[in-house]
């Protein structure tokens, strides 16, 4: 069971190295938080500022950096459920926080031992950086494991140009990591992922995307262009990254979110439902058995 929220101190940000039940009082701060703009967030498809000011505040973004480059070392349970409680108050922010959180995981479970995505990790736990993906491409679409643009690399420097279709919240993102060709000659499906730290590029806006009740996602499609060094390449290729840890991860976290979106709209269904039988006292509405099992099944 999580804390009492009243026992959490909004003034203090949480400390590098919390336990579950602390990150999840966190959570529900956040949550409430990102309730109250849900509504305009959706409507305006603006990026949920307020959400993440909150979740920046209670040190969330860092909950799956390891405590030794401080973060609070969460498990990817705690992840999840992290993920369903902001999910119920606000899809865009909870759909944003869980893909961030994938970035995290495959920086932890691939870059470790690696200097420069050590020192990353370190950053996103002290500045609390939010992590974009750059995965999909003009002419491929959303095939994960190929890719049309290459990593072109002189001495030890890097230059990159993707089109790519959507890159969700990526104008507001302190990082992307990006998916390309191993060099110009390798073939589709050779890849590797790079992190982008948001001096390394630039981004034009080639077109928007209504992503109907997450348009706080900001999911608009993007020209990045990008250059930095070769070390920060994740060491392994793309194919390990996406089969060990993108995609296994990608499907827990959002099936969290999910449950979490389900189970909000749930309860509105119940409290529409609960209004219906007040005003109509010894008759049950046409909508109680469909109502008793949502509310089971979630």
């Amino acid at each position: 069971m999580s804390p009492p929220l009243a026992s959490v101190d909004l003034a203090r940000p949480m400390a590098a190295h919390t336990t579950a039940a602390e990150l999840m009082a966190a959570a529900q701060l956040a949550a409430l938080e990102a309730a109250k703009h849900a509504d305009q967030v959706d409507r305006d498809a603006a990026f949920p500022h307020d959400a993440f000011a909150a979740i920046r505040q209670h040190r969330l973004l860092s909950a799956m950096v390891p405590a030794a480059h401080g973060g609070a070392g969460a498990s990817l349970d705690t992840v999840a459920a992290i993920c369903r409680v902001l999910g119920a108050a606000c899809s865009s922010a909870g759909m944003v926080y869980a893909m961030h959180q994938i970035q995290v995981a495959c920086i932890v479970e691939h870059g470790t031992g690696n200097p420069w995505h050590e020192q990353l990790l370190q950053r996103i736990a002290s500045e609390q950086l939010l992590l974009a993906s750059a995965t999909s491409e003009e002419a491929i679409g959303g095939a994960l494991r190929n890719s049309g643009c290459a990593v072109n690399v002189e001495n030890d420097r890097f230059h990159l140009l993707k089109m790519a279709p959507t890159i969700s919240y990526g104008a507001h993102s302190d990082a992307i990591l990006a998916t390309a060709r191993r060099h110009a000659d390798a073939s589709p499906s050779d890849q590797v992922m790079v992190c982008l730290l948001k001096d390394d590029f630039t981004l034009q806006s080639l077109s928007t995307w209504d992503t109907l009740g997450m348009r706080g996602t900001c999911s608009n499609g993007f020209r990045l262009e990008a250059r930095g060094a070769c070390e920060q390449i994740l060491p392994v290729a793309f194919g390990e990254i996406a089969d060990g840890t993108m995609t296994p991860v990608s499907h827990i976290l959002w099936a969290a979110l999910w449950t979490g979106i389900a189970g909000d709209a749930v309860q509105r269904a119940k409290a529409f439902f609960q209004g219906q039988a007040r005003a109509r006292p010894g008759s049950l509405p046409p909508s109680a058995t469909r109502v008793a099992d949502a509310v089971a099944m979630v």
